[in-house]
This record gives structure tokens, sequence and C-alpha cells, in this order.
């Protein structure tokens, strides 16, 4: 077993760090606490197998949307048998798990949008091909049924246009007539 404190720099209070680094060291199995400082760091003691510890160290080493570690400093000591389990120190007038459990939320969040708006251009691209096909082929199709239907009432036309001359010769002779018969009367 050994401890090691760690001492880390950068962008990482408020942003949800400290559950991210008790997180981390649960699923590793060390022991230990992460706690804010004053000066705007982070402090980690932790304890563990060294070969657990470089995975924390290295697991913990964030660069994000929100989280932006730029450095971490190490002091290895003698361990202690003061911690059961890893702890996140929550001083007064600071929030805790619930909030912790929103920013976690809204990382993903941030992760799908920056992610997903790529996806969805493509998503969306296919979508918008997808009814270009279908309004085309409904347009072809309309149009189809246009043409039939006007072949059909042009056909009809041509078919009564002979019947139509023959009453319209029948009209003008018979207007022709009378108007004849009153010229002469």
């Amino acid at each position: 077993m050994k401890n090691v404190t760690l001492y880390v720099t950068g962008n990482v209070q408020r942003v949800g760090y400290r559950a991210k680094v008790s997180s981390i060291a649960n699923a590793l199995g060390i022991k230990g606490l992460v706690q804010n400082l004053p000066d705007g760091r982070v402090k980690i003691i932790a304890q563990g197998e060294q070969s657990e510890l470089d995975k924390l160290i290295q697991a913990i080493n964030i660069s994000n949307s929100l989280i932006n570690v730029t450095n971490i400093e190490q002091e290895y000591s003698i361990p202690s048998d003061d911690y059961e389990g890893f702890n996140k120190v929550v001083d007064d007038g600071e929030t805790d798990e619930r909030l912790d459990n929103a920013i976690d939320l809204f990382k993903k969040l941030i992760t799908v949008t920056e992610d997903g708006f790529s996806n969805l251009g493509k998503e969306l691209g296919d979508k918008i091909d997808h009814n270009r096909i279908e309004i085309t082929s409904e347009i072809h199709s309309l149009r189809d049924d246009f043409n039939t239907l006007f072949d059909k009432r042009l056909s009809n036309i041509e078919y009564e246009l002979p019947e139509i001359k023959d009453k319209v010769m029948v009209l003008e002779s018979s207007t022709s007539y009378n108007l004849t018969d009153k010229r002469n009367t």
C-alpha cells in the first residue's frame, strides 16, 4: 500500500471534478478523500496499490467542456488507517450530490450536443433525401394522373367534336332559314 497526496490545478472547482475523482477512486478500490482548497486547487489523498494509484492519476487528468486539469503535483508518504473508503469533503455552503448529478447530466448533454449534431446532420440529410425522393415520386405520379385524365378528356372532346359540328351546322342552317323567312315576310 502507498499513500499519495495530489494537488490538482486548473478549472477543477465547481465543475463536478471532485465527484468525478470520487467515482474513479471508488471504482479502483482506492481509499482517501478529495476536497477543494481555498486557492482554487483540489487536494486528493489516495491510498492503494501503486498500479491503482497510477491509474487514478492518469484518469483524473481530465480535460473536457467543463473540467480542465493543467497540473497534478504528487507527494508520496506512508499510508495510514485513517480512511475506510473514498469520500468527497463538502464544506459549509457547498452543494453536494444533487448538483454533482446535475453536472454529470449536463456534461452528457454537452457531449450529445457536440457529437450529436454531426450525427443529426447526417440523419437529417438522409431524411431530406428520403423525403425528396418521396415528393419527386408523388409529383411524377400526380403528373401521370393528370396526363391520363387530360388525354381521356381530350379524347372525349375529339369524339364529340364531329357531333358538335353537325349540331352547329344544323343550328346555323335553321337560323339562316329563319332569318331568310323573316326577311321575306
